[in-house]
């Protein structure tokens, strides 16, 4: 496996074969079956603890629209996008993952963040969750939990909150935890019922031993590093075709704008967190592998989490091609929350897991809907469409 360097890019002609060619997942999947994984893991894991810590390339992503940080946690950063600082404030809960909160705001033309402005959202806040440090790395999922309620409460009032991917089981938890401070929420591409569907990455964590994992967090020191998960479960360099489908800009367009935006994704790709090895653990056994949101197991901040408090309209999406989260496990949530069936909307987008948030078509087309549904007063979302 190659050593990531401090100037390592991607170059998107490779067909180096040591990586996989499944690419852009979270974690992307070194093989398809656990076995395979597990073997593959076990041979790198002597070249990782006798290295130094892996350097980032390049440098961070930037966001794409205007905005400004308004609080500051250990944790996290809260950013403001709003363009007006009245009405009801719409919390983004990005993923903690491998990648950077700039999912939600990647470039022009493919920014979830401006899609809901321009769809009339005013007042839009972001989680920008901060990479783990060294002393960071006993943080737990109540911690991250603990610091959303912190943000939430800076707003002021009920918020709107719009949970993506890892951030939306978060979301869910959170709502069901501190009910009354939600007011909709919004769930895209979010594992919460991980029996519900079958995929690439449930097929992984069920079939991965826990120990393996526990020894990726012992090989960072605490941590998972995300520079070692790249080089572990990251992609090969992968053919144009497949950023294409991520961002949904058409194959046949060769242009310098084109060409700046692959580049601009395969920076961004290349930019990754790092995680504490306390909330990984808890996230990879107690969501995936134990599957405890959906069977009312989980506790959260010292009381089990019971779904069925969660009342509040509900919009849940999810992607047709998606090898991360099956499409079953997101709409599970409509029969495992209290919310009447007539307050639930559910959408499917034609694209893999990374479109929901960066697709240009999907943030033109799906997303205005959603902001619409955001827009209308809680008691008059039935039948909404």
């Amino acid at each position: 496996m190659a050593t990531m360097g401090s100037n390592r890019r991607f170059s998107i002609e490779s067909k180096n074969p040591s990586f996989p060619s499944v690419a852009f997942l979270w974690p992307a999947l070194a093989a398809e079956q656990a076995r395979e994984f597990a073997a593959a893991i076990a041979k790198e894991f002597a070249k990782l603890a006798g290295g130094s810590e892996p350097q980032q390339p390049g440098v961070e992503p930037e966001w794409t629209t205007r905005n400004e940080v308004t609080l500051e946690l250990e944790s996290v950063r809260l950013r403001d996008f709003s363009t007006s600082p009245d009405g009801v404030a719409t919390l983004v809960c990005a993923p903690f993952a491998l990648h950077g909160a700039t999912i939600a705001d990647f470039a022009p033309r493919h920014s979830l963040v401006a899609a809901l402005q321009g769809a009339g959202v005013q007042r839009i806040l972001v989680t920008d969750w901060r990479s783990a440090t060294a002393t960071m790395r006993f943080l737990s999922i109540d911690n991250y939990l603990a610091d959303l309620n912190v943000l939430v409460d800076q707003l002021g009032t009920k918020v709107d909150l719009v949970g993506l991917c890892q951030g939306g089981w978060l979301a869910l938890v959170f709502a069901a935890r501190f009910p009354a401070k939600v007011r909709k929420l919004v769930l895209a591409g979010a594992p919460i019922d991980i029996e519900a569907g079958d995929c690439a990455l449930t097929r992984l964590a069920r079939g991965t031993p826990t120990s393996l994992f526990r020894e990726f967090v012992e090989v960072g020191e605490g941590r998972v590093l995300g520079q070692h998960s790249l080089e572990f479960w990251g992609p090969r360099a992968e053919e144009r075709e497949a950023i294409h489908r991520v961002l949904q800009v058409p194959d046949h367009v060769a242009s310098a704008l084109l060409r700046q935006l692959e580049a601009r994704f395969l920076d961004w790709y290349a930019w990754t967190v790092d995680l504490p090895g306390v909330y990984f653990l808890q996230v990879v056994e107690q969501v995936y592998k134990e599957n405890r949101l959906a069977t009312g197991r989980f506790v959260a901040l010292g009381q089990c989490v019971d779904l069925t408090k969660v009342s509040c309209p509900i919009y849940l999406l999810a992607a047709h091609d998606d090898d991360l989260v099956a499409p079953g496990q997101v709409f599970a949530t409509a029969r495992l929350v209290g919310t009447a069936s007539q307050d639930i909307q559910q959408a499917i987008a034609p694209c893999p897991h990374l479109a929901l948030f960066m697709g240009r078509a999907t943030l033109t087309q799906i997303w205005p809907r959603i902001a619409r549904w955001l827009a209308q007063p809680a008691t008059m979302v039935k039948g909404a469409a």
